[in-house]
């Protein structure tokens, strides 16, 4: 069980876990993997399994270097471990990782279709290009993970990628938001499909992304 300083981010995962699982994110199995940064070199992460019922025995403490500090983690997690870590080494602004199989989402991911910027409540997530996606690789492998950190690192402005094949993988500065870009995500997802329907989603203006920032400002929101 992780220790005192990690009570916070493991209160906030508990929390969110809940939420995917009301918000219907973690499609049936309700497997996902939840983290949140707890300092410069290290963050608290479930142990694995089902999220929609946590509690604080299902935290380990983990190193960015990827090795167990506090708690136990199955060995068999090392890859998801890989995963999280790779993210929070090349993204510091990243306070929290969530991955899952949402099914608007892993829809797109099966197709290895990005997930197009059509949808506008993403600019308020910064989110003005499609959405990658990363190619297949056998799970955990460095080859995956390099994949993973590769296209991360080549898209600054984005805080998440579609993993070929698998799922999803999203990052925001805390929990409660990242859970939140993963709705608007799946929303987009969806809506994107229904779209489809009608001829198609149409693109955004250009000036969009400028535009809604400017708003934001201007009002003094973040989201």
């Amino acid at each position: 069980m992780p220790g005192f300083a990690a009570g916070g981010a493991v209160a906030a995962l508990v929390a969110v876990g809940r939420q995917l699982e009301a918000k219907g994110l973690l499609f049936r199995g309700t497997h996902a993997n939840l983290s949140a940064r707890i300092g410069p070199d290290r963050f608290v992460m479930t142990r694995g399994g089902s999220v929609a019922h946590l509690d604080a025995a299902d935290f380990a403490v983990v190193g960015v270097d990827e090795r167990v500090l506090e708690g136990d983690m199955d060995p068999t997690m090392h890859e998801v471990v890989a995963m999280h870590a790779g993210i929070y080494r090349v993204r510091p602004e990243a306070g929290a990782v969530i991955h899952t199989h949402s099914p608007h989402l892993t829809a797109f991911a099966l197709a290895h279709e990005p997930l197009p910027a059509v949808y506008e409540p993403l600019l308020r997530f910064g989110l003005a290009e499609p959405v990658p996606v990363v190619p297949w690789a056998p799970r955990g492998s460095e080859r995956s993970v390099g994949g993973i950190v590769d296209v991360v690192r080549d898209h600054p402005d984005l805080s998440a990628v579609l993993l070929a094949n698998h799922g999803v993988l999203v990052f925001q500065r805390d929990p409660a938001s990242t859970a939140q870009l993963l709705a608007t995500l799946d929303e987009a997802a969806e809506l994107v499909l229904l779209a489809r329907a009608l001829g198609g989603a149409k693109p955004l203006p250009p000036e969009a992304l400028d535009a809604v920032r400017a708003r934001m400002t201007a009002f003094g929101s973040r989201r």
